[in-house]
């Protein structure tokens, strides 16, 4: 059993970057398919698949990079709410990454959602992970 399963899920992604593997497979939970939906949504990873085979099925993630320089989308995944330390930002302390070219992922009342979802919609929330 994991303890954190989102730290596993971003230094399971983070390691198939760094051996510059195309694909990398998880194990699935519900906010793990959330994240993914929002990783590929904002261009950080190619594809993504849903597998239901197993009893709690997999996730595949396709990796992004760049067809020239063979450079990763992804170039930073840091955890930043850990079971330990909670962090929770209310609207007004909504986090900036990398000057607004990265992404915060937050849990909010409404869902997951980046932190410029959340600061459209006026609403804090967990802070998760930043990705950039």
């Amino acid at each position: 059993m994991n303890t954190d399963p989102i730290a596993d899920y971003l230094t399971r992604i983070r390691n198939a970057v760094m051996a510059n593997h195309r694909v990398v497979e998880i194990p699935a939970s519900n906010i793990k398919k959330e994240m993914t939906k929002i990783l590929f949504e904002k261009g950080y990873i190619l594809n993504y698949k849903f597998d239901e085979e197993s009893k709690l099925g997999n996730i595949k993630i396709a990796l992004k990079y760049h067809p020239v320089t063979k450079l990763s989308a992804i170039n930073k995944l840091e955890r930043i709410s850990k079971p330990g330390l909670r962090k929770y930002v209310n609207a007004d302390g909504l986090p900036r990454v990398l000057n607004g070219l990265g992404i915060a992922v937050m849990s909010t009342s409404q869902g997951l959602m980046t932190e410029k979802e959340a600061k459209k919609l006026n609403i804090g929330g967990e802070v998760l992970c930043y990705v950039s």
